[in-house]
């Protein structure tokens, strides 16, 4: 038993280290713009709730016991399954947007090099109409 009470403190220290480090490691990443706000939110609440278990020790038995988890540290591993959950179904809603929105760019650029071939076409043929027409008067203004 004393085994016991001297290895959960020292845990518990991890746990908070460990919290307070991922939290500052979002935050730096969020200030050299590696990471944006909006995407780094679910982050960092979870970081914090990470935070909160590991500093209220009966906090992680009293959600085990709410979700009727028998093993508390099982209820730790669900927190860390339903943060990953939630993280990946934002990522996910993020790349179908920039899916979607890499698409209209792309058929966007196509039209316009499309529309920019047919205005040189234009040019050109405007050009060689013009030239034409400036040798038709030399040669009038020669006879």
């Amino acid at each position: 038993m004393k085994y016991m009470m001297v290895l959960l403190p020292r845990l518990q220290i991890i746990a908070i280290s460990g919290s307070i480090f991922f939290i500052f490691l979002l935050v730096y990443l969020i200030r050299k713009q590696r990471i944006k706000e909006e995407y780094s939110l679910l982050w960092l609440f979870f970081g914090f709730i990470f935070l909160l278990f590991s500093i209220w020790r009966d906090g992680l038995d009293y959600l085990a016991g709410l979700v009727g988890i028998a093993y508390p540290p099982a209820a730790l591993f669900m927190l860390f399954i339903l943060a990953f959950f939630f993280i990946l179904i934002e990522f996910s809603v993020i790349i179908s947007r920039l899916s979607d929105r890499n698409k209209n760019l792309t058929q966007e650029v196509a039209i316009q090099k499309a529309e920019l071939k047919e205005l040189k076409k234009k040019i050109k043929h405007l050009l060689r109409a013009e030239e034409r027409s400036k040798k038709e008067k030399e040669q009038k203004s020669v006879e």
